[in-house]
């Protein structure tokens, strides 16, 4: 059932801290206690992907914002897309609030529109502890909801790690635990993640994931069930100028039923 989840997740632990990595000075330590004004900016991204066992291909096309007001950093992202020959539209709202200089949150929610493999609609919130005295390391715990158009419901918890070396190095690292019904299928997925580089320059991340999916809609009323799978990702952000640029990604994913191999290009500006 979870495609949305697996597959293009809602704001979560990568989006919260990635943008506080985005907003690290350049010129010293990544000190995450100690930030610049809060960002705001769009971005309008397209990709594609191809499938293996005729599954068909993936389109997607789609613009997200950020607003950054006082100690609050709001969210906004509207996509449309075509999955195994069914199209759909998801739209999703965040908050990231930051509460003082250890503790900061994050709760988004999001809808689709009765495509088998976007949520009915979802819930997802994050509770974050900057830790150590440079507050260089990240501790988040995670609680989501997740219910389907054919009925079936997710619900996960999630324990994650981030840490700020010293530049240009960030480092990530979740496990997260979800209990689908009916039928009670435990599953947990869990991943690593780097980046490399400084904002307004040149930045690299690379993603591996790997674990069990409970349930995966692939439409016509048929769903994939408690299986293992595997989704890396590589991505590449330059900045063009002072204020925007463009981020270029490949991710290839896998499962016993089928491949998937895509690509993304995305355009993102920084507004003053």
């Amino acid at each position: 059932m979870n495609t949305h989840y697996i597959h293009r997740p809602a704001p979560s632990l990568v989006l919260a801290l990635g943008l506080l990595a985005n907003a690290l000075p350049a010129a010293r330590a990544q000190d995450v206690a100690d930030l610049p004004a809060p960002v705001r900016g769009i971005e309008a991204y397209t990709s594609r992907h191809t499938l293996t066992n005729g599954y068909g291909n993936w389109h997607e096309a789609g613009v997200r914002g950020q607003w950054g007001v006082n100690n609050q950093l709001l969210g906004m992202e509207i996509a449309t897309m075509r999955r195994f020959g069914e199209s759909g539209r998801f739209i999703g709202l965040s908050d990231t609030m930051t509460w003082n200089e250890d503790w900061f949150s994050m709760l988004s929610v999001g809808a689709g529109d009765g495509a088998a493999y976007l949520p009915r609609y979802r819930v997802d919130g994050f509770i974050n502890r900057k830790l150590l005295p440079t507050r260089q390391w990240v501790a988040t715990l995670g609680a989501g909801y997740y219910r389907a158009p054919d009925g079936h419901i997710d619900r996960n918890i999630s324990l994650g790690s981030t840490y700020y070396f010293d530049l240009p190095w960030v480092v990530q690292a979740e496990i997260r635990f979800n209990n689908s019904s009916p039928g009670g299928v435990r599953t947990h997925q869990q991943f690593v993640a780097a980046t490399w580089g400084r904002a307004h320059h040149t930045q690299i991340i690379a993603r591996h994931g790997w674990g069990a999916e409970g349930y995966q809609a692939i439409g016509n009323g048929v769903s994939l069930v408690n299986f293992d799978s595997r989704q890396s990702q590589l991505t590449l952000r330059q900045w063009l100028g002072p204020q925007w640029g463009i981020t270029a990604g490949l991710e290839r994913y896998r499962n016993p039923y089928y491949s998937r191999n895509g690509a993304k290009l995305s355009l993102f500006w920084e507004l003053p």
